[in-house]
């Protein structure tokens, strides 16, 4: 007889407490059921179940058997749901944490190949700049920038961004040109206020030393978009991600302040839950991304 049989149809007489309702739950006969125990406690050499005219229990053994026996079987039954749920079409509510600005200049403008492609999934995407928890807030994956605090999650690297210091031709003319860092303590600097970090710009200088300005900005605002059409009003130096800057310095709108710093050079990941597989819909939505940013970074966008 099967062994996985044997095993199944003795955790579902400890489980129903009895032959009859372990017969009505697996969808065969009382004495089939009876025939599957007696064989596996022959094959063991053991006893696995009291049986009593009126109850059936498991013997110490038997109990300690089935905790095992119970385990195999879930196993397997994941195996199993795993190999449907490989093989089934992606389907279904895709909800995505992503940065907001990353999300409405990069994500946003590609969606539409996405879910012409993949008919049976929505997608609810949510542009927030806080770090969200995944699994209790309820969110099948993010795309996160930058160093990944959370080692539990798994993450895909979809490509990179660099990080440089930006402002306007004209705001060069009227202020002047930083030299070194710690020039900018006489420059009007613009920040952005969702960092950790507060109004730090964390710097390397030329000889690699790593160097923190922390000068009050002339303006500061939660959103990079914004950032940038400060600095290409002239309003200040802002320190942004090639993702935002990139267009505006191929067309003169913007300079780099300090040419010669080594550049700041940030990963961009799609993250998702730990588990023993992905999701269809996961699964398809990340290669999507990794296709579509193939040519992307750190200084093309």
């Amino acid at each position: 007889m099967d062994r996985l049989t044997e095993m199944e149809a003795f955790a579902t007489v400890v489980d129903q407490g009895g032959f009859t309702d372990a017969a009505k739950k697996m969808g065969i006969s009382k004495s089939a059921v009876s025939k599957h125990v007696s064989s596996l406690e022959a094959r063991l050499g053991a006893r696995l179940l009291n049986r009593t005219t009126r109850r059936v229990s498991p013997t110490e053994i038997g109990l300690a058997y089935y905790d095992r026996a119970r385990r195999v079987l879930n196993d397997a039954g994941e195996a199993d749901s795993l190999v449907t749920s490989m093989q089934s079409a992606p389907s279904g509510l895709l909800r995505i944490s992503v940065a907001t600005d990353f999300g409405v200049n990069h994500l946003s403008p590609v969606l539409g190949n996405f879910l012409a492609e993949y008919p049976d999934i929505t997608v609810n995407m949510v542009l927030n700049n806080r770090y969200v928890e995944l699994i209790s807030e309820g969110f099948d994956m993010a795309v996160r920038i930058g160093e990944l605090e959370d080692s539990t999650l798994r993450a895909r690297k979809l490509t990179d961004t660099t990080k440089r210091m930006i402002a306007s031709p004209d705001y060069f003319n009227k202020f002047g040109r930083p030299e070194k860092i710690d020039d900018l303590n006489d420059h009007k600097l613009l920040h952005y206020s969702n960092q950790s970090s507060g109004n730090v710009w964390k710097l390397t200088a030329p000889s690699g030393e790593k160097r923190q300005v922390r000068t009050a900005g002339w303006l500061t605002v939660n959103d990079g978009q914004s950032l940038l059409n400060a600095a290409i009003s002239g309003l200040g130096i802002a320190y942004l991600p090639s993702f935002l800057y990139a267009d505006a310095m191929k067309s003169g709108q913007v300079e780099e302040a300090i040419p010669d710093l080594p550049q700041e050079t940030q990963g961009i990941y799609a993250v998702y839950p730990p588990g023993r597989f992905t999701q269809p819909k996961v699964r398809a939505f990340i290669d999507f991304l990794v296709g579509s940013f193939s040519d992307k970074g750190p200084d093309i966008w």
